[in-house]
């Protein structure tokens, strides 16, 4: 049973077809797995077995009777804490949440998995209120690295990555506001996807405002167009969600690189210190999108580090979302976050609107970049997972988190879409992440180009070990 905790939503699925296995057992090889991984990567906040044990069973009647529910009926998901889902407590990381509050709503991407039968098995780690590029919170402690537990999984939603990566499910649901599902993608060595915004709707409204996404974290690029297929559609209380998608996803993977339009950008313009490591696996596989018929042109978009713009929306936010704490639960909070939400709540509406226009002027900039070029690559992380427990690597001189991450943010500014996908490992077999941008509305190519580097076999999500699982 072990071997299903190897499989994509996409051969389970298959499986199911064929009769040669069922949710039941996919179900329950995935909570093993999840029981076996907790207590040495913390990737879990809760474990919903006799829930999903249930639902699984239904789907298996469902699919005896040759009436499958929807695109994903059977397969284990799980879900990162800080979206809502239907009876279980959203506590956001955070100790001053009440868990005996009215938990009786699913947000919209969580509302889509369980109408095409998805079981979830749990919630995923996260930092508190989802704040920074780490998953540690004084809630849930400190989640670590699938490949090496003495190092970050990234954040924020390392739990998602880090579950993913060891077989607990193939598909998670994670939030990016800023590189969330991409940071702890390219450090456990997973595929993941922040689409255009607006893409996959959100609700309750981010406080972090326009610059969060939904996305989905997965093994591979097809498994995640699967679940786009499934979130990527309007939902009512979301009053900036897109209107529905042209066509599937699914049907958009089998187009390949031949006659794409690739700008490579190693450092955006010398701008970010690329560790060696890092910087030829990812030449290697723009080497190879070259090879498969991409015109590739090395150059770099036009644009400077937006991070004081970004400091001041995303500080500002998490002021917004702690406002409403009194004193002593504000005693509660990671000291990090506390700091972050004083310096937000000192903006002036104007600073806050200056950011706004540097944010204007950067997605004008990368609109123009996209008349010419089809797709942006750079590294999705300039280093390899760093020690755990910590918000910035220990001697890199880096204040915030956005010190280390100069490659993601920039594209929760433009809305832009923007996936990482795992193209090897460094000599101590760290992964390393290769990210894809692309226009606004866009999301099709980046799932088609990184579906042609998984075919390639340049990218891979290979299933790491760590010692005591």
């Amino acid at each position: 049973m072990s071997e299903l905790t190897e499989l994509t939503a996409v051969r389970l699925l298959e499986g199911y077809r064929k009769g040669e296995w069922g949710p039941v057992e996919a179900t329950r090889a995935a909570l093993e797995r999840a029981e076996a991984i907790q207590p040495e990567v913390n990737a879990f906040v809760r474990l919903t077995a006799e829930e999903a044990l249930e639902r699984a069973r239904e789907s298996q009647e469902r699919w005896r009777r040759g009436e499958p529910r929807g695109l994903l009926d059977g397969v284990p998901v799980t879900v990162k804490d800080i979206l809502l889902q239907r009876g279980a407590p959203t506590l956001r990381g955070s100790r001053a949440v009440d868990p005996a509050g009215r938990w009786d709503e699913d947000a919209p991407s969580v509302a889509r998995l369980r109408e095409h039968g998805a079981v979830f098995i749990g919630k995923t780690t996260t930092p508190e209120f989802g704040w920074k590029g780490v998953t540690d919170s004084p809630l849930s402690g400190i989640t670590r690295n699938p490949c090496d537990p003495s190092r970050t999984a990234g954040g924020s939603s390392g739990g998602s990555a880090a579950a993913v990566a060891l077989g607990a499910g193939p598909l998670s649901l994670g939030t990016d506001g800023g590189g969330s599902v991409r940071i702890p993608a390219s450090f456990c060595g997973i595929f993941a996807l922040k689409p255009t915004y607006g893409r996959v709707p959100l609700y309750p409204a981010s406080a972090f405002g326009t610059l969060a996404h939904v996305g989905p974290m997965t093994r591979d690029a097809a498994d995640a167009a699967l679940l786009m297929d499934v979130i990527g559609h309007p939902d009512s209380r979301d009053w900036s969600a897109l209107s529905a998608p042209a066509g599937p996803y699914t049907d958009a993977l089998a187009g390949g690189v031949r006659g794409l339009r690739v700008a490579y950008s190693p450092s955006l313009g010398g701008q970010v210190a690329v560790r060696p490591a890092v910087a030829r696996a990812v030449r290697r596989a723009v080497e190879r999108l070259a090879e498969l018929g991409a015109y590739v042109t090395e150059t770099d978009p036009d644009l400077t580090d937006p991070v004081e713009a970004f400091h001041t929306l995303w500080f500002s936010g998490a002021a917004r979302v702690t406002q409403h704490l009194g004193p002593h639960q504000r005693e509660l909070l990671d000291p990090g976050l506390r700091e972050i939400c004083a310096r937000g709540a000192r903006y002036s509406a104007l600073e806050y609107l200056a950011a706004v226009d540097v944010r204007m002027d950067l997605g004008r900039r990368m609109g123009r970049f996209h008349d010419t070029y089809d797709l942006l690559v750079t590294p999705t992380m300039p280093l390899t997972a760093f020690e755990a427990g910590a918000e910035v690597p220990k001697g890199s001189g880096h204040r915030r988190w956005t010190g280390w991450t100069p490659f993601t943010y920039p594209f929760n500014m433009t809305q832009q879409p923007a996936a990482s996908v795992p193209v090897g490992t460094d000599a101590d077999g760290l992964p390393i992440g290769l990210q894809l941008v692309a226009a606004r509305h866009r999301d099709d190519l980046v799932l088609r180009a990184a579906h042609a580097l998984f075919e390639a076999r340049v990218a891979s999500a290979g299933r790491p070990t760590p010692s005591g699982s």
